[in-house]
Order: structure tokens, then C-alpha cells, then sequence
């Protein structure tokens, strides 16, 4: 087909060139969506000649007409709705009240509002940004260990890869062609089982040392009864709206992408209740939901080009005969793939991850006679321990932009060690009994 000569080099050394090219360009600053595209261009031109690249832009088209793409924006323009309204600051406050005298109350709470927030966005960003304004300040103001308040925040703000309606596990379903309803049912114990075990750990170490977390004054007699139904108030609004997401999927009524249309109807409902609907609000939300979505749209599209091309030169089963090759068993051809995607989340974007490795390693999963499902949840933590870590974790940066000047980055990824320490835990206990990712599917 004419190529520049590119195909002389073989598949392994187009392999290592192509990985090589994507590393170096992205050194020099470039977005990893144009990163992607510009090789993948240069690559189908180098390889195939110009006529292929009808043949690329076929599987973009694909990409980005996928029916279940819709519920991301749907998602993400609930989460900015939700980040903009007082609903996510008032059930802080009613949590405050149900937390009572706990050691670590407010830590603990703060692990709760979480889990809602969770429940109802899926998106991480969002959620340690409100946990960073709401929480930090009121546990660093009642003397909590720095260390866990930010732990806290950033472990809890993350549960969003795994909580449904997560936007990592929509997009895998897509890539993976599996059921992101059986994804979400998948996820709930995993995700449940990660906040329980922090908050396992902030209470273990706020009852073994109190001066930790001191205790929240009491209320005084009469305020206690108004604050608790108060706190009811607070509670059911967002329990409704996730009710709305995740029961209509779980009782099957509403498929993924409608629940999501269902989702923002419920929150434009609950802030027109709270009589705080306005145009300022729609159109910031809609802002955020734009820029946020074009970002993914345009990974998605350089990645899936990308991938493409490389499928194409036939890089798909080089690298499958060469991990299947391996003389090892096949739990260690799926640990390999977890440091691989572990390494990566400490340079990458994860839906650049994702749209990189997915298509290669979900047919090796599957070969291997392993469920895409078991895979997708291992992948989703692997996300989530990627979103803590240094050098790049986001979740570092989303608080640094709201915590206290005195609070470094160093200060953030230091605390956020024992969080991930407790993500690879629970990543070695699903690898190690896959029937807990699968007992609610099955």
C-alpha cells in the first residue's frame, strides 16, 4: 500500500518504536489525546500508506457512536450539579449528628458522605474538591492528625472508581463489550469491602490513640432532636437520587444510560426543591460537563485510533502469543498485568490506560478462560490505587488546590500511603477469591 518503510522494522521493533514514540512525545507536554493521535497517523502512514486510513477512521466512528457513551456526560453533569448545589454540604452536616461521640466521627462520616456521593456521580475529581472544602477544614480545626484527615478525604473522594454508577467501569464495558449493569453489580461488595476497610483503619487507630481524632463536642439536650431530624432531611434527598441510578438498574427497569437521564432529572428536581435552580447553575454544570467530556471523547479517539493502527500491523496477537508464551501459570500472566496497568497509572490518564491496554488484554483474559467481569473490577481498583499515586495522582492535586497553604503535596502523597497500601490489599483478596467480585452477579 505505499508505507514509508516502517514495516521493514518487524512487529516487535514497531512495537518498541510505537511505545517508545508515545513516551518521548509525552515528555514534551503534549496532551496525551494528540500524543496518541499523532502516532497513530504516523504510524498507519509509515506501515500501510496513506489508503489505510479510511480503515482507522472506521473504528473511530465506532467509538464515538456507542450508544452507552451517553451516560457519561450524563454522569459527569449530575457530579457538577451536585458539586454546585448545597445538597453534598448538608448531608455533611446531618452525618455530623449521626457520628455522634464515635472515635474519629468526623473521619468516619466524612467515609459515609463519600459513599454517597459515590452512589450518586461516579466522578473522583468532584468529589475530594467537596470533601476538601467541607471536611478538611472542620477536622483540622477539631485537632484530627493531619495525616488521616487527608487520607480520609483522598481515599474516600476515590471510591468513585468503584462505587457505581462508576465512569471507569462504563468505559470498560464499552472497550470490553461486556454489561456495565453486571459491572455495577459487581462492584458494590468490592467497593463496600475498600470503605469499610477505612474505616476500619481510622477507628482501629483513633481507639488505640485518641488524641488522633478528638471527639466532637455534644450537643446540648435540646438541639439534639432537631439536629437529628434535620439530618433525616439531609439523608433522604441524596438517598433518593441514588435509589434512582442504581435501583432502576439492579431491578432492571432502566438500562444504564437511562438511569442516568433519571439521575439528573432527580438532582434538577432536588435543587429545584431546594429552591436553588438557576441558569448560573445549569450553565456552569454544563461547562464543566463539556470541557470534562471533550476530554475523554478526545483521549478515547486518539487511543482508539491508535490501537487501530496497531491491531493492524498485527500488534494485537504479537502481544497475546508473546503473554500467553510465557511458561507461567496463568494467575501470573494476570499479576504481570497488574503491575503493567500499576505502573502505568503513576504516568497515565486512566481512560488513556484504558483505551491502551484494554483491547489487548480483556481477549487474553478471556482466553485464559478468566471472566472479563472479575477482570473489570481488578482493573477498576488498579485505577483507583493510580489516582493516589505519586508522582502524578490527581487526587493530590484536587486537594491541593482547596487544602491550606501550610499542607504540601508531599504533606498530601505521604498520608496517602497507608490508603494505598489498603487498595492492594483488597486488589490481592479479589485476585486471590474472584467469587466475591461474582457472588452478586451470579
Amino acid at each position: 500500500m505505499g508505507g514509508l518503510g516502517l514495516q521493514a522494522l518487524g512487529i516487535e521493533w514497531g512495537t518498541y518504536v510505537l511505545v517508545g514514540s508515545i513516551f518521548l512525545l509525552l515528555l514534551t507536554g503534549l496532551p496525551l489525546a494528540f500524543v496518541t493521535g499523532l502516532v497513530a497517523f504516523i504510524f498507519t502512514i509509515g506501515w500501510f500508506g496513506p489508503n489505510a486510513i479510511p480503515l482507522v477512521t472506521a473504528r473511530v466512528f465506532g467509538f464515538v457512536t456507542e450508544y452507552s457513551l451517553v451516560a457519561v456526560p450524563m454522569f459527569v453533569f449530575m457530579a457538577s450539579l451536585l458539586d454546585r448545589s448545597g445538597i453534598a454540604k448538608d448531608l455533611f452536616s446531618g452525618m455530623r449528628v449521626l457520628a455522634g461521640r464515635l472515635p474519629g466521627g468526623v473521619a468516619v462520616q466524612t467515609l459515609i458522605v463519600a459513599v454517597f456521593l459515590a452512589a450518586m456521580s461516579g466522578i473522583i475529581g468532584g468529589e475530594i474538591v467537596l470533601l476538601g472544602i467541607l471536611a478538611l477544614p472542620q477536622m483540622l480545626r477539631l485537632g484530627y492528625d493531619r495525616k488521616i484527615a487527608i487520607g480520609v478525604v483522598c481515599g474516600g473522594g476515590s471510591l468513585g472508581t468503584m462505587i457505581p454508577p462508576s465512569i471507569v467501569l462504563i468505559i470498560y464495558g464499552l472497550i470490553a463489550s461486556v454489561s456495565i449493569a453486571d459491572l455495577f453489580v459487581a462492584a458494590v461488595i468490592p467497593g463496600l469491602m475498600l470503605a469499610g476497610l477505612y474505616m476500619t483503619y481510622v477507628l482501629t487507630r483513633c481507639l488505640m490513640n485518641p488524641e488522633l481524632a478528638p471527639a466532637m463536642p455534644p450537643l446540648p439536650p435540646e438541639e439534639k432532636a432537631k439536629a437529628r431530624k434535620e439530618a433525616i432531611k439531609a439523608i433522604l434527598l441524596p438517598a433518593a437520587i441514588a435509589f434512582m441510578v442504581l435501583g432502576t438498574i439492579y431491578a432492571g427497569i432502566a438500562s444504564v444510560t437511562e438511569a442516568a437521564a433519571m439521575g439528573v432529572f432527580g438532582v434538577l428536581a432536588a435543587t429545584l426543591i431546594r429552591k436553588e435552580l438557576n441558569f448560573k447553575l445549569v450553565h456552569e454544570s454544563a461547562m464543566q460537563t463539556l470541557t470534562t467530556c471533550g476530554m475523554i471523547i478526545w483521549i478515547g479517539i486518539g487511543a482508539a485510533t491508535l490501537v487501530g493502527v496497531y491491531n493492524l500491523m498485527g500488534g494485537n496477537r504479537f502481544v497475546s502469543n508473546t503473554i500467553l508464551g510465557l511458561d507461567a501459570a496463568p494467575i501470573v500472566i494476570i499479576l504481570v498485568m497488574m503491575l503493567i496497568l500499576l505502573v502505568l497509572g503513576l504516568f497515565l490518564d486512566w481512560i488513556g490506560i484504558a483505551m491502551l491496554t484494554l483491547p489487548i488484554f480483556v481477549p487474553i483474559i478471556v482466553q485464559l478462560g478468566y471472566d472479563p467481569i472479575w477482570f473489570g473490577i481488578l482493573f477498576a481498583v488498579n485505577m483507583q490505587v493510580s489516582f493516589l499515586s505519586p508522582p502524578f495522582g490527581p487526587a493530590a492535586f484536587y486537594l491541593k488546590g482547596v487544602a491550606p497553604p501550610e499542607i504540601s503535596l508531599g504533606d498530601i502523597f505521604s498520608s496517602l500511603l497507608p490508603f494505598i497500601v489498603m487498595q492492594l490489599m483488597v486488589l490481592a483478596v479479589m485476585l486471590l477469591f474472584p467469587d466475591i467480585v461474582l457472588l452478586m452477579v451470579n
